[in-house]
């Protein structure tokens, strides 16, 4: 916009000296012509760096709008969060624990994972949290029901019964997509580490893993990983010993 301006007012210069030049009255004095292009010049100059201005002042006016409006945002999401075990539940913490294996690997994706879904019923739901909390894995969700992270904090506050667990639970679609989930709950323990694709339409490439889908314990997957020695029976190895050795 600021190129189009500039360039307006060369135009109109470049056009008035074109006019003068154009005039054959006696006596033109050529010299004040193009005084006056060049200050013509100056003043279309001027007319830009004062519009340039303006625009800076109009962004640094939005940016500290937008500030303001999402320190809003966060203090009267921090108000109204639903209640936990121990107080508002903590999204920030959900969501920094979407890529967190505690424990083990070192890659961004998590290598124990169990998918599950709010609509599982609530006793089952919260005992596959808090296996899987003590294993030092992280419990994935799909997406927020009906788009609402609120529903999605209500809903969890009545089912999460240690805040501590908040840590071991996640929101990753790319997951679901990438091991090709599509019943809950399913058990799953990678080889190796791997990293996810950076967008939400592409698709990861998942290293060898073992998976195991029904109704069944933490325990019993993650000992039928280990006792198969398959692909995951080493992380299933030491999840195991810390569910088993990490009181309830």
């Amino acid at each position: 916009m600021r190129k189009l301006i500039l360039i307006g007012g060369v135009l109109l210069a470049t056009a008035s000296v074109t006019a003068l030049l154009a005039q054959t009255v006696d006596g033109l004095d050529l010299e004040a012509v193009r005084k006056r292009s060049a200050d013509m010049q100056d003043e279309a100059t001027a007319f830009a760096e004062q519009v340039k201005d303006r625009g800076d002042a109009f962004r640094d006016e939005a940016a500290s709008v937008r500030a303001a409006g999402t320190q809003n945002m966060e203090r009267v999401a921090a108000a109204s969060l639903p209640k936990g075990p121990g107080g508002p539940i903590d999204f920030d913490e959900i969501v920094s624990g979407a890529a967190a294996n505690v424990g083990v690997g070192a890659g961004e994706a998590p290598q124990l994972i169990v998918f599950v879904s709010l609509s599982m019923p609530a006793k089952a739901l919260r005992a596959i949290i808090e296996d899987t909390a003590r294993a030092g894995g992280v419990v994935v969700f799909r997406g927020f029901p009906d788009n609402s992270m609120r529903a999605f904090t209500e809903r969890l506050g009545k089912v999460v019964a240690r805040e501590d667990n908040l840590a071991n639970i996640g929101v990753d679609p790319r997951l679901f997509r990438a091991f090709d989930v599509a019943a809950v709950p399913t058990y799953v323990a990678v080889s190796s580490d791997f990293d996810l694709c950076a967008g939400f339409a592409c698709r990861t490439q998942v290293p060898a893993h073992d998976r195991m889908v029904g109704n069944v314990t933490l325990e019993y997957a993650l000992t039928s990983f280990a006792e198969a020695n398959g692909s995951g029976a080493r992380v299933a190895a030491v999840g195991l010993k810390r569910l088993q050795g990490t009181p309830r």
